[in-house]
């Protein structure tokens, strides 16, 4: 019986110092090859974020639509309403860029920071902040717009896209022309 409860004992001690041999569901650390994976999505999905303000910044709608899954919203700009599908989210955002006095300003530019990225499998969510700066006076940049992004993403065959994106102006802008 000692050498059953040594034998037991010796591999809750090795499962202990070797997490790979835990159930995910353990709370212990997971293997090194999930969390490389999360590491990707993550890096994939802050790609997204820049994505989405490099195609608007260079007025690629196109480019835009394609960034969005096929059941996505959005949800901002002015709207209370979701805006549903990635060429209606990208019309919609075309509109609000085309109307802006400060859109037509060039070069402009949507920053992007302090993002904070949750991955679970095939889903994942952000909270993010940006900023929308164009030339100012004399050149100086001009942050016209601080804004919170919540965001809901879906690995769609094999891709990070949004499927939900929530903008709340925290600083907004000028109101759109007529």
């Amino acid at each position: 019986m000692n050498t059953i409860v040594m034998k037991i004992g010796f591999l809750l001690m090795v499962a202990a110092l070797n997490p790979r041999w835990l159930p995910a569901d353990s709370g212990h650390r997971l293997s090194i090859e999930v969390r490389l994976r999360i590491l990707e999505d993550k890096e994939e999905i802050r790609q997204l974020l820049i994505d989405y303000g490099r195609t608007l910044d260079q007025r690629d709608f196109a480019g835009f639509s394609r960034l969005f899954s096929e059941d996505a919203e959005y949800v901002g700009g002015g709207g209370s309403v979701p805006i549903k599908g990635p060429a209606a989210i990208a019309k919609f955002l075309e509109d609000i860029v085309q109307k802006n006095p400060t859109g037509v300003r060039s070069p402009n530019f949507h920053l992007f920071a302090n993002e904070t990225i949750q991955v679970n499998g095939d889903e994942a969510a952000a909270l993010s902040k940006g900023l929308f700066v164009v030339p100012g006076g004399a050149g100086a940049p001009e942050i016209v717009m601080l804004a919170t992004y919540h965001d809901l993403f879906i690995r769609d065959h094999g891709r990070w896209k949004f499927r939900r994106r929530t903008v709340q102006g925290d600083i907004p802008g000028p109101a759109p022309r007529q």
